[in-house]
């Protein structure tokens, strides 16, 4: 009985540090994906800009 005890708890205190990991390793990510999605929105940004100066180039070629 005291084997079968020993077995669970270690089973138990294996079962809550994988529990403990997960939950760490997910607000790693859910960190990690709120700066990516800065990232790309700052990124949207700078392609709108560079976008806009293009077509305003553009606008200033003369047409062959």
């Amino acid at each position: 009985m005291d084997a079968e005890l020993n077995k669970l708890e270690n089973q138990l205190e294996q079962l809550i540090g994988l529990y403990e990991s997960g939950k760490a390793e997910i607000r790693e990510l859910r960190t990690r994906v709120a700066r990516l999605e800065a990232d790309n929105r700052a990124l949207a940004g700078t392609v709108g800009v560079a976008t806009a100066k293009l077509e305003a180039l553009l606008e200033h070629l003369p047409e062959s």
